[in-house]
């Protein structure tokens, strides 16, 4: 290193990592989903089955046991993708994963299924990414809804409703909604 200032990048998955980069935004998402957290696992242990949840997720390719590539909405209607790798997991308990070399979004998490008693299982995400456009990017990202933050929570409702009730309220209309209403209109 020629910088004495500069540190060796930890790559660590954010769970795991033994330093802090405070270029590198962090969410911690939790909710609490009346369902057994075997049954939750399982769920999410298929990435096919996240892009039912995820408003985000254009789509999810399995490449293999542990290997996923994702491509999701970003800001102003890019896309961005990356290989997703799960990198530990407990069967039941909790898989962490971290994003491949040459990731639009380098990111790393974990997500965590708790047994909280009667009330079912607590669902914590937690995840590390590195915004495209540092501060700016990640400024951007959330005027435009698109921050892993705030789509972390939104995914976590939409994940306990599906998982409760067997489908996702939405005040958005659907396609064929919108067909019927262009069609009444004179």
């Amino acid at each position: 290193m020629s910088d004495t200032h500069e540190r060796p990048r930890d790559d660590a998955p954010v769970t795991a990592s033994k330093t802090i980069d405070p270029e590198r935004a962090l969410s911690a998402e939790a909710v609490t989903i009346a369902r057994p957290a075997s049954e939750l696992y399982q769920f999410w242990r298929n990435p096919l089955n996240l892009a039912r949840i995820m408003e985000n997720v254009v789509e999810i390719v399995p490449l293999g046991e542990d290997r996923s590539c994702w491509t999701v909405k970003g800001p102003a209607g890019k896309e961005l993708s990356w290989e997703s790798v799960i990198t530990a997991e407990e069967p039941g308990r909790s898989i962490t994963w971290q994003s491949a070399e040459g990731a639009d979004v380098a990111n790393s998490g974990k997500i965590e299924f708790i047994e909280a008693g009667e009330r079912g299982t607590m669902v914590r995400a937690i995840i590390a990414y590195d915004p495209p456009g540092g501060s700016v990017g990640q400024m951007v990202a959330k005027l435009f809804q698109r921050e892993p933050r705030i789509q972390t929570r939104r995914d976590l409702r939409r994940f306990k409703q599906l998982m409760e009730t067997g489908e996702i309220a939405t005040g958005a209309r659907t396609q064929k909604q919108r067909e019927e209403r262009l069609e009444a209109q004179p």
